[in-house]
């Protein structure tokens, strides 16, 4: 009997022990129980392979049959639309005589957004007179990388392309060798500028930031993100602003190497490693030459915003709820709405399997050489698997050069991406699955250069998804028409909107 209440008592006491130890584990190893970072999924989460979502059409697809038509129409160029770049009829550039002191500026975010706050950098200096001082390029905190604004663009040629409009150096002189990051890093300085507000007109510039200019000689700007408004511009800024986005800023002689490498292989497949030549195959015969380029934008970020349902399942749902929690503490605005809600309104950013889908509608057809813009793609090759199935001639960057071609690059998330918008710029099409700073970037310089970029339409595409009774032809049907009109056509910029996404009419002209 004590033998039985000896063991009855020590399996208890191991029950507690247990019991404490899983209450416990999450407060001394939380990393095991908690998002690992905003680019990498959590342990003991996503570990159920997303299956496809539309299954009928997905079969329906890989059997497809496309007209020449079709695809003639597909691969031809836009035709010219009356608007060409401004830059050429402008008026003869005014530098000014004398310089009213040194602008430095620092920015955050990713490479695309650090270009636009360049192109927003030049134009403040311009406004008051203002020599500029390279760009500042701050470490992006999710991807860690410290490249500067020399190892991403030719520093030389921004400063001679813009050398009538405004005065440029690389580095403050040396009575000014004090204002670095590191200083403005520990204290408050008298000539930082931090109370700049979101799309500040020229004229706060005039007020608040040149007194200090007049004052010190020297005014630095951080944060400078989003910091000058796209209304109510003199036409000369506006043109400015362009001319740095679309002729100043070019990639330094390595990067565009590299990505005149991928061009070359991705028109005319000679990389050659045997590999690639074998998945070549009889596919030259058809859009011989040509190229599209997909900015797959599907991050666990993204779709943990989005509030979506992706297809895998439980586990994947509680995942996402809980990693909107870490991140933005539950306060996500589609969340309250269910994902057929969501979709019914085109608020869920296409998976991978629905933007092959709608390529294969468009009339792309499986050897349609395919070039992979993106980051890591939430859920990995599971995810991807579809659109592989769809287009076997998908590349990136791995699968097209060499780990001794790819050295200089690999593992810097900056250059990676101007490797991305280099190839993306000389791609025949260009279509990106949903909304972002690239998106944006690539969508105004393509129209600034009038080449074709298929912007999905999320709004048709969200409740045709949704129909798991739409037959492929039905399907078909009503994503060609619905993307007549979505192929590059001209879009006149609205009040608020972006210069660098509409660059008509402010910084194109009309013949």
């Amino acid at each position: 009997m004590k033998q039985l209440l000896y063991t009855h008592q020590n399996h208890s006491q191991r029950m507690a022990f247990a019991g404490l130890l899983l209450i416990l584990l999450p407060i001394f190893f939380p990393r095991l129980f908690g998002p690992l970072g905003r680019a990498s999924p959590a342990l003991f989460s996503e570990w159920n392979a997303p299956k496809p979502r539309h299954l009928p059409l997905l079969k329906a697809a890989l059997t497809r049959h496309i007209l020449t038509r079709q695809q003639s129409e597909l691969w031809s160029p836009l035709p010219y639309q009356g608007w060409i770049p401004c830059s050429g009829q402008s008026t003869v550039p005014s530098l000014p005589k004398k310089s009213g002191g040194y602008i430095q500026v620092f920015l955050d975010g990713g490479l695309n957004q650090q270009r636009m706050g360049i192109c927003d950098a030049v134009a403040v200096a311009k406004i008051l007179n203002a020599t500029l001082v390279i760009p500042h390029l701050e470490v992006n905190p999710v991807w860690q990388d410290s490249s500067s604004f020399v190892d991403i663009f030719d520093v030389d040629h921004f400063i001679d392309v813009l050398r009538h409009e405004i005065s440029i150096v690389k580095e403050p002189p040396s009575e000014y060798s004090w204002s670095t990051r590191e200083y403005y890093a520990t204290g408050i300085r008298a000539t930082r500028i931090k109370t700049a507000p979101l799309h500040a007109s020229a004229n706060w510039y005039l007020e608040n930031v040149l007194p200090v200019l007049q004052s010190y000689g020297i005014v630095a700007i951080a944060p400078f993100s989003h910091r000058l408004a796209f209304d109510k511009l003199p036409t000369n800024i506006q043109r400015l602003r362009c001319k740095v986005n679309f002729e100043a800023l070019v990639f330094v002689p390595g990067i565009k190497s590299l990505g005149d490498t991928l061009v070359h292989r991705l028109r005319y497949g000679d990389s050659g490693t045997e590999f690639l030549k074998e998945r070549r195959g009889d596919a030259e015969k058809v859009g011989s030459g040509k190229f599209v380029v997909l900015h797959l934008r599907f991050d666990k970020d993204m779709a943990a915003h989005s509030a979506c349902d992706f297809g895998g399942g439980k586990a994947e749902k509680l995942a996402l709820a809980k990693y909107r929690q870490v991140l933005w503490q539950g306060r996500v605005l589609n969340s309250q709405f269910s994902d057929e809600e969501l979709r019914s309104q085109g608020r869920c950013p296409l998976t991978p399997e629905e933007i092959g889908l709608l390529l294969a509608a468009l009339g792309f057809s499986n050897s349609t050489r395919l070039y992979l813009a993106s980051h890591k793609v939430y859920g990995g090759e599971a995810r991807i698997s579809t659109l592989k199935q769809l287009f076997p001639m998908m590349e990136d960057k791995k699968s097209l050069a060499s780990a001794e071609e790819l050295v200089e690059v690999e593992g810097k998330a900056s250059l990676l991406a101007a490797v991305d918008y280099y190839v993306s710029l000389q791609s025949n099409v260009f279509i990106s699955a949903s909304p972002g700073n690239m998106h944006n970037a690539l969508v105004g310089h393509r129209a600034y250069l009038n080449l074709k970029t298929i912007r999905p339409n999320m709004v048709l595409l969200g409740p045709l998804f949704l129909n798991k009774s739409l037959e492929w032809s039905e399907f078909q049907l009503a994503v060609v028409n619905g993307h007549k009109s979505r192929q590059g056509q001209i879009r006149l910029r609205k009040e608020k909107q972006s210069i660098y996404t509409y660059p008509v009419p402010d910084c194109m002209c009309q013949l």
